[in-house]
């Protein structure tokens, strides 16, 4: 399922790098606080290899 929004496949971006161990989950804020614990691996790949190109910054729920 790729990303609606730049936001969102930032913030998949930030949880799949603390998944990894890349960065300490202690640093998240927000969605990707959320994200990094209900998300697979699998799941935040394919949010952050979203392209950006033509995405809004936001959606509106």
């Amino acid at each position: 399922m790729p990303a609606k929004s730049k936001a969102q496949q930032k913030a998949a971006g930030a949880a799949l790098s603390a998944k990894r161990g890349e960065t300490p989950k202690s640093e998240l804020k927000g969605a990707s606080k959320q994200m990094v614990e209900s998300m697979s691996e699998k799941q935040l790949e394919e949010f952050a290899a979203t392209k950006t190109k033509g995405k809004p910054e936001h959606v509106r729920k």
